[in-house]
């Protein structure tokens, strides 16, 4: 799930201790040091459900749609549901292929992104999200990235788009993020996240 070879028509981005992530308090403030603290725990971190909405912008339409997103390692299952989402389609893949179920029927493809783009007209950028969504760039494609006055991501600049960090929100004894926003030429996505857990069956 590391291609990046993301379509040219909509796109929309996007799915911590068994329990609803909290937001950052005066008591809990992000510190400096504490990103390269967990940097290592974090790029550990391959199991998790994740809530919020998803906004997407283009030159031509405004829409959104909900999304729960569970990982397991390299599996992962995302429940898109809203305008955007004709309703409400499933998108599970793996080493082993993609499946896209709507209410037209089930489809298969090598990479999510084609699929996504074959039956919906629109493609989140799956293969680099589960990197991104923890504020991490994906592996092997070149990026650049900026940090804020603590440390953390501020923006993230690879395969063409630029991600900026918003809002962070502390679930599981890690920083994560909670408010992303991507945009690429003519689209602009926004990720709002609502809950954060860290082993979705203990949830």
């Amino acid at each position: 799930m590391r291609s990046l070879a993301f379509p040219a028509l909509l796109l929309a981005l996007l799915t911590l201790a068994g329990c609803a992530s909290q937001a950052p308090s005066p008591e809990q403030p992000r510190e400096r040091g504490d990103w390269d603290a967990q940097k290592a725990r974090l790029e550990a971190f391959d199991h998790w459900r994740l809530a919020g909405k998803v906004g997407l912008r283009t030159p031509d339409d405004a829409t959104s749609a909900n999304l729960d997103w569970v990982q397991r390692a390299s599996r992962y299952h995302m429940l898109i549901s809203g305008p955007f989402g004709s309703g409400r389609s499933v998108l599970e893949g793996g080493p082993d292929g993609v499946v896209l179920t709507t209410g037209k029927g089930r489809f298969t493809a090598d990479t999510p992104e084609r699929l996504m783009e074959q039956q919906l007209g629109w493609s989140l950028p799956v293969s680099a999200l589960d990197d991104w969504v923890r504020g991490l760039p994906a592996p092997i494609v070149a990026h650049r990235l900026t940090r804020d006055d603590r440390g953390f991501p501020l923006q993230l600049h690879q395969a063409g788009w630029t991600i900026d960090y918003r809002d962070w929100t502390r679930a599981g004894g890690l920083w994560l993020p909670s408010r992303v926003v991507m945009t690429f030429p003519g689209l602009r996505a926004t990720l709002v996240v609502k809950e954060w857990h860290p082993n979705p069956e203990s949830s």
